[in-house]
């Protein structure tokens, strides 16, 4: 994923991201955005102008208004009536009611991904556990690693088939994510952590979903015990 650099609110990089040919103007600015939320490239608290975005990013007004309808959405902004925009802040007690949420959802996920996939995406699960076995020997970055790990959840959701599902789950992989950012450099090296998602996603890609929905529960289970572990 593309990131503008810099301040996110004061101009950023000389580069501004790029757009996707299939993306409009407004999803490719929820992207990007969405993006720098949840890594805290945009600090919790900070806020939002959409003038300032838009010159940023070489996208009109309108389409960055609805990027921020959704954010605000996602649980990612909040918008005060007279005082504008702005990240929303980063709760460390919301960890145990979502590590809840995704321990009842992320199992599901996997094991109808599992069951439902396509002949197509079942390849595509082969091929991307293989990226990620030989990405993570040279992975040194803790954020690099946390944008995989991203990465790795969000092909799980799309081949579950559901897009009400799928929508939900990233929604709360997000919040997680931006608890895991605040967090990132004060945790061991997490590609251990990541490793886990290998054998998952060979699981689901030869259809085992008792075994997919067995590995999810660890895996969001760690993933809470790692950041307590870091409080």
């Amino acid at each position: 994923m593309a990131s503008a650099g810099g301040l996110p609110g004061e101009g950023g990089s000389s580069f501004p991201p790029l757009r996707q040919d299939d993306e409009s103007f407004a999803d490719f600015a929820y992207r990007i955005l969405c993006d720098e939320l949840i890594v805290l490239d945009i600090k919790p608290g900070e806020p939002l102008n959409d003038e300032v975005i838009s010159r940023r990013l070489g996208v009109g007004r309108t389409p960055i208004r609805e990027a921020m309808k959704r954010l605000e959405s996602d649980y990612l902004v909040v918008a005060y009536a007279r005082r504008g925009t702005f990240a929303a802040g980063v709760d460390i007690k919301d960890l145990a009611e979502i590590s809840e949420i995704r321990q009842l959802l992320e199992p599901a996920a996997a094991a109808r991904a599992a069951r439902l996939a396509s002949p197509q995406l079942r390849q595509e699960l082969r091929d991307f556990a293989r990226e990620v076995g030989e990405l993570l020997p040279g992975m040194q970055s803790q954020q690099d690693l946390m944008r995989l790990d991203m990465r790795v959840h969000r092909k799980i959701y799309r081949a579950t088939g559901s897009r009400h599902l799928e929508d939900v789950l990233t929604r709360y992989d997000n919040l997680a994510t931006r608890i895991w950012s605040l967090v990132l450099e004060k945790l061991p090296p997490v590609s251990e952590h990541i490793a886990q998602h290998i054998e998952l996603l060979e699981c689901i890609a030869a259809g085992d979903s008792e075994a997919a929905a067995r590995l999810t529960i660890q895996h969001v289970t760690d993933f809470e015990n790692l950041i307590r572990a870091a409080l």
